[in-house]
C-alpha cells in the first residue's frame, strides 16, 4: 500500500508560482499512476493533473494547461506539481491521488489520498 505525504503548499502572491511535491511510500510507486486535486472552500474537490506511471503521459483539466506541469521522480518515490501563474481563485486544499489505473485518477476515484496541503492566493 502507498502511502502520500504532500509537501510545498503556502502563501503566494497572485501571478507567483510553487512547487508542491507528493512523497509517497512504498516499494511500488513506480507502478502507480499519479495526480493532483484541490478542493476550495465551499467546492467539490476537483481533478488537477494526473500522469502515468514513466511520467510520458500527462493529463490536465483544461484551465491549467500551459501553467501547470506534473512530474515525477520515481527514484525519490516523488510527483511534483509546479504552479505558474497562479491565480486568486486557485486558493485551495491541493491533494495528491494514487491509483492503478489513469482512467480512475482522472474520473476521481483514486482510491489513495494525501492529507492535503493549503495553498493560498492573495490578489
Amino acid at each position: 500500500q502507498v502511502q502520500l505525504v504532500e509537501s510545498g503548499g503556502g502563501l503566494v502572491q497572485a501571478g507567483g508560482s510553487l512547487r508542491l511535491s507528493c512523497a509517497a511510500s512504498g516499494r511500488t510507486f513506480s507502478t502507480y499512476f499519479m495526480g493532483w486535486y484541490r478542493q476550495a472552500p465551499g467546492k467539490e474537490r476537483e481533478f488537477v493533473a494526473a500522469i502515468n506511471w514513466s511520467g510520458d503521459t500527462t493529463r490536465y483539466v483544461d484551465y491549467v494547461k500551459g501553467r501547470f506541469t506534473i512530474s515525477r521522480d520515481n527514484a525519490k518515490n516523488t510527483v511534483y506539481l509546479q504552479m505558474n501563474s497562479l491565480k486568486h481563485e486557485e486558493t485551495a486544499v491541493y491533494y495528491c491521488a494514487a491509483s492503478t489505473t489513469l482512467q480512475a485518477i482522472v474520473g476521481g476515484s483514486p482510491g489513495l489520498w494525501g492529507q492535503g496541503t493549503q495553498v493560498t492566493v492573495s490578489s
